[in-house]
């Protein structure tokens, strides 16, 4: 087995992208990083467990986050659930409307979702995630949508939890306690914000001269653990 033959996952092109510190190095240490871990996930069949409150939120809320748009746009949207490849990367996009990719982000709150509003400071990671789906299906342009939706309450009552623990109090009846619960109502339910100003899209057009650099960095990235990885000695000395 070797490298050849990987393809990249879409939501990960973001750290094969990285640019290495050095003019002699192709490869920045986080990508190397990365590298090791699609390594073992494919030798192996392993996966590393990406479990916090950010990625249980996104997953639990992403139907009302489709939702969300599809009221705000005022246009039915259905999840698509078909899966892309080509010899380089493979995704599978949430929407796909013509010549046009829509990518929906669950924000974890009102304040990540306002910090992620400027499209001059996009995310880099799902800025190449886009170009790969593009790249894959053939789109001109992409629509990266943050939603802001209200958090389950089964996490909002973790988090009252984990509160009651940490301010050491004897029950829930507490003063403070219960004023400190009303806070992480606030931070998780915005019924009270209008639909309009819950939703925000960042348009992002196909850049090909990008798509042919993903497509190079995939090439050394192969290059890369088949040299390091897929031969790694492992005799005594």
């Amino acid at each position: 087995m070797d490298a050849d033959q990987i393809l990249f996952r879409c939501s990960s092109l973001g750290h094969i992208m990285t640019e290495a510190r050095g003019k002699s190095e192709t490869l920045s240490e986080s990508c190397k990083t990365h590298l090791v871990d699609v390594f073992v996930s494919n030798k192996y069949g392993r996966t590393t467990d990406i479990d916090n409150r950010y990625v249980r939120k996104g997953l639990m809320v992403e139907e009302d986050s489709l939702t969300l748009f599809s009221r705000h746009t005022k246009r039915f949207y259905k999840k698509n659930q078909d899966h892309f490849r080509n010899d380089f990367i493979k995704g599978t996009p949430d929407i796909i409307d013509g010549d046009t990719i829509i990518d929906i982000k669950s924000s974890w709150d009102i304040y990540t979702f306002f910090r992620n509003a400027n499209p001059d400071k996009l995310n880099k990671n799902y800025y190449w995630q886009l170009q790969g789906y593009m790249a894959l299906t053939g789109a001109k342009q992409s629509l990266l949508a943050y939603c802001l939706v209200n958090t389950p309450d089964v996490m909002i009552n973790d988090e009252k939890r984990k509160l009651m623990w940490k301010m050491n109090v004897l029950s829930d009846t507490d003063a403070t306690y219960i004023d400190a619960c009303d806070e992480i109502d606030k931070l998780s339910v915005y019924d009270d914000i209008p639909m309009s100003e819950r939703v925000n899209q960042i348009l992002i057009h196909r850049d090909d001269a990008a798509i042919e650099r993903l497509y190079e960095r995939v090439q050394e990235c192969r290059e890369y653990m088949n040299t390091n990885l897929f031969k790694m000695k492992t005799e005594l000395v």
